[in-house]
């Protein structure tokens, strides 16, 4: 393995550490010198990641968010089912929001840069799940339904989660949140047995 490498997989592994400090205690309250403590590096280790502990911060939840983007298609991509496919997808994406604490939410919210990744990541996911459902629609897996109203409801809904509003309102964390959005849309779009049309 080359310096370069080597170089890459030091500052993987910093990022990584620096994530999951941040997910669980949040960041507002820490200084640099805390994070180089905690993390058992120099601040100089910190600094040649990004300048300052904002861009620190935001290098970070970049981080999370990349990771957790792989790691969520990564979900889907084991799925062939359509209704399967956009429950993965909203259950991996409470799975990588699982880890974080309200702390860290309420941090990135009141922090512009990161609440603006979130929000970034939040309206794409949105999209994902937009295109999931009109795929589902179009091979007769799922209701006919508006998929631009679902995709709608969908995103009004992640931005709200993003939000804090809906924690604010339920009392649900980010990743529940995401678990009860999945069972709502997958109910709403499931096709109605014969049984069921009998029925009415």
């Amino acid at each position: 393995m080359g310096v370069i490498r080597r170089g890459a997989v030091r500052r993987e592994q910093l990022f990584d550490a620096l994530v999951e400090l941040l997910l669980a205690d949040g960041f507002a309250h820490l200084t640099v010198d805390d994070v180089a403590a905690r993390l058992h590096c120099s601040k100089r280790t910190l600094y040649a990641l990004a300048g300052s502990k904002e861009q620190l911060v935001r290098a970070a939840v970049v981080h999370f968010f990349r990771g957790a983007t792989e790691r969520v298609e990564a979900a889907v991509a084991a799925r062939a089912d359509p209704a399967e496919r956009v429950g993965a997808y909203l259950r991996a994406v409470a799975e990588e929001l699982a880890p974080a604490s309200a702390r860290f939410f309420d941090d990135v919210a009141a922090f512009p840069p990161a609440a603006e990744v979130y929000e970034r990541n939040t309206h794409a996911a949105a999209a994902r799940v937009q295109q999931l459902v009109a795929d589902g629609v179009a091979s007769g897996a799922f209701r006919d339904v508006h998929t631009g109203f679902v995709a709608d409801v969908v995103t009004a809904t992640m931005v709200r989660i993003q939000q804090r509003q809906v924690a604010a309102s339920t009392g649900l964390d980010d990743a529940e949140a995401y678990g009860r959005l999945a069972e709502l849309l997958l109910h709403g779009l499931a096709r109605r047995s014969p049984a069921a049309h009998a029925r009415d």
